[in-house]
C-alpha cells in the first residue's frame, strides 16, 4: 500500500475558485484504494461555507517556528467520498471573504505558512505519506522545503515530491530578499538554477527544480511550455527537466456531469434520446433568457472566465458580422470589464440573439451546455481546459483553438471521413475562428445527419477521471516502485 498525500490550495466540494479544485476533488476519489491510500491537506479558509465547516472535526493544535516568530497550527479532518481530508487553521493567514487576496507579497506569506504546516502536521497526524503532490505555485516550497530542514529528520528521508503545473502563468513570484525573510531558506536556494528568477524569487521554478517528478494537465501543454511563447520564462528549465515532466490530461466527474440524470436540465437525455430531447432544453433556456424561441437556430454557448487567455478579443472583432448569421450566442461567467461590457453591449443590441450573463451559477452552467449546439472556446492558451470535456458529455460540439489540453481533447471535424467530435481552428485569428464557426453552422444547417453522427461520437469519448487516475498511478509506481 502506497501513501500518497495530495496538499493544495484548493479542492471541492470545500472550495472552489477554478478547474484546480476540480482536480484536487476528483482525482483521489479515483485512484485504488487496494494500493494507494490518498488523502489531501487544504487550508481552513474563513469564506468557507458553514455547511462544509460543519463536517469538520477538531483533531489538535501546535505552534511551529515560521517567519521569526511562533505560529499557531490548528488540524482539522472531515471524510468526504471516502477520501481523509485535513485542514489547516490560522487565522491571522486564512481569514480573507476570498481564498486569494490581491497583495501578493502576502499570499506568498500564506502559502509559505501552508507548505510548511503541512509538512509539519505529518508525524501529528501520523500518516507518513510516500508521495507528496503538489498543487501550482502555492505549493511549490514543499519540495525544496523537504530537501532543506525536513532532511535532518528520519520520518522525512525518501519522501518523494510530485509538481503539478495547472497554469505556468501564475508562479508566485516576489522580491527576492522578502521571500528569504519569510521562508528563512539560505542564501545557497536564492541563485538562478534554484529559486531565484531575474533578481526575485519564484516559488513554482523552486517546486520544479527540486520535484521529483514534473506533471502538467495535457500533453500538448507539457510540450508547448518547453517555448518561449508559452513557458513564462521557465521554458529553459523544462526543457532541462524534459525527462521527468509528463502530461496528463483531466478528467471531469461523470456523475456531476450526466445529462441523463442532471437535476439542474428540465430534459434529460442520453446517446439515444439526445435527437428528440436536447432541443427542449434549447426552448425552455431560450424562453428563460428572452431569446427568440426557435429550437432550429444554432445556439453557441459560452461559460468562462472573461479574461485575454480565453480568446475573447477575437470574438469582440467579428461577433457583429456573426450576429448576421442564424445564430444565438448564450454567455455565462465574470471577470475583465472590457469584455464584461462588450458582451452587455451586444446583448442589448441584438437582444434576441445574445443573452449576457454576467454572474456564474452551476445550474446556469449545467442548462447551457444542455441546451446548446455548439460551445466556443478560442482559448489563447489552455493548459488542459474541463468545459470542452463537459460540452462533449453533453453532445455539445467544441470550436476550440487548437492549443494545450483543447487539441489533446476534441477531435476536429474531418467531412471526407466523417470523422471528429468538434471543429479545431489552429491559427490565433479572429477571422479563421469566424470561418470555423461557419463551417460547423453549415454543417448544423445543411447536414443535419452528419451533424447528429458528430453527436454520437461526442457522447461516446470517455474523458471521465477514470482514464486519468490510471495514468496518476502508473506515475506513482514508476516513482516509489
Amino acid at each position: 500500500m502506497k501513501n500518497i498525500l495530495f496538499v493544495a490550495s484548493e479542492g471541492v466540494p470545500f472550495i472552489k475558485t477554478g478547474g484546480l479544485a476540480d482536480v484536487v476533488g476528483s482525482l483521489p476519489k479515483y485512484i485504488d484504494r487496494r494500493y494507494f491510500d490518498v488523502r489531501v491537506v487544504l487550508p481552513k479558509y474563513r469564506c468557507m461555507s458553514q455547511e462544509m465547516k460543519d463536517k469538520m472535526e477538531y483533531v489538535t493544535n501546535f505552534y511551529m517556528d515560521f517567519h521569526w516568530k511562533r505560529e499557531y497550527v490548528g488540524i482539522f479532518a472531515a471524510e468526504e467520498d471516502g477520501v481523509k481530508y485535513y485542514f489547516i487553521d490560522n487565522e491571522f493567514y486564512f481569514n480573507g471573504f476570498k481564498p486569494y487576496g490581491e497583495d501578493t507579497l502576502f499570499e506568498i506569506e500564506k502559502f509559505a505558512f501552508f507548505s510548511k504546516a503541512a509538512l509539519s502536521i505529518l508525524p501529528v497526524i501520523d500518516f507518513r505519506p510516500d508521495i507528496i503532490h503538489c498543487h501550482d505555485w502555492q505549493t511549490g516550497l514543499i519540495p525544496v522545503y523537504l530537501k532543506e530542514r525536513f532532511q535532518g529528520n528520519e520520518f522525512y528521508r525518501g519522501i518523494k515530491a510530485i509538481m503539478t503545473i495547472h497554469n505556468l502563468k501564475f508562479q508566485g513570484r516576489w522580491d527576492k530578499k522578502e521571500v528569504q525573510d519569510i521562508t528563512g531558506l539560505p542564501d545557497y536556494f536564492f541563485v538562478p538554477d534554484k529559486l531565484e528568477m531575474y533578481g526575485d524569487a519564484d516559488l513554482l521554478k523552486g517546486g520544479i527544480v527540486y520535484a521529483d517528478a514534473i506533471t502538467t494537465v495535457s500533453e500538448t501543454y507539457a510540450e508547448e511550455i518547453k517555448t518561449k511563447f508559452y513557458g513564462e520564462n521557465l521554458e529553459g528549465l523544462l526543457q532541462a527537466r524534459a525527462t521527468d515532466l509528463r502530461g496528463i490530461v483531466n478528467g471531469i466527474d461523470y456523475t456531476d456531469f450526466n445529462p441523463t440524470t442532471d437535476k439542474f436540465i428540465e430534459y434529460p437525455y442520453d446517446a439515444i434520446s439526445f435527437r428528440k430531447e436536447k432541443s427542449k432544453n434549447k426552448l425552455a433556456l431560450q424562453k428563460e433568457l428572452g431569446l427568440a424561441q426557435d429550437e432550429k437556430s444554432f445556439m453557441v454557448g459560452i461559460v468562462s472566465r472573461l479574461t485575454d487567455q480565453k480568446g475573447l478579443d477575437l470574438i469582440s472583432c467579428v461577433l457583429d458580422e456573426l450576429c448576421q448569421d442564424a445564430i444565438q450566442i448564450v454567455v455565462l461567467g465574470t471577470g475583465t470589464e472590457q469584455y464584461e461590457n462588450m458582451f452587455r453591449h451586444f446583448a442589448w443590441k441584438y437582444s434576441d440573439k445574445v443573452s449576457a450573463n454576467i454572474y456564474y451559477s452551476e445550474p446556469m452552467s449545467h442548462k447551457i451546455y444542455a441546451a446548446s449546439d455548439a460551445f466556443l472556446m478560442p482559448s489563447l492558451f489552455e493548459p488542459c481546459g474541463l468545459s470542452q470535456l463537459m460540452a462533449l458529455r453533453y453532445g455539445t460540439i467544441p470550436i476550440v483553438r487548437q492549443t494545450g489540453g483543447l487539441k489533446d481533447t476534441v477531435e476536429p471535424y474531418n467531412k471526407f471521413e466523417s470523422t471528429g467530435t468538434g471543429f479545431g481552428f489552429l491559427n490565433y485569428n479572429a477571422h479563421e475562428m469566424m470561418h470555423t464557426i461557419r463551417e460547423a453552422e453549415a454543417l448544423y444547417y445543411d447536414k443535419k445527419r452528419e451533424w447528429n453522427k458528430m453527436i454520437d461520437r461526442a457522447m461516446a469519448v470517455d474523458f471521465s477521471w477514470k482514464v486519468s487516475a490510471g495514468k496518476y498511478q502508473e506515475m506513482y509506481d514508476w516513482l516509489k516502485p
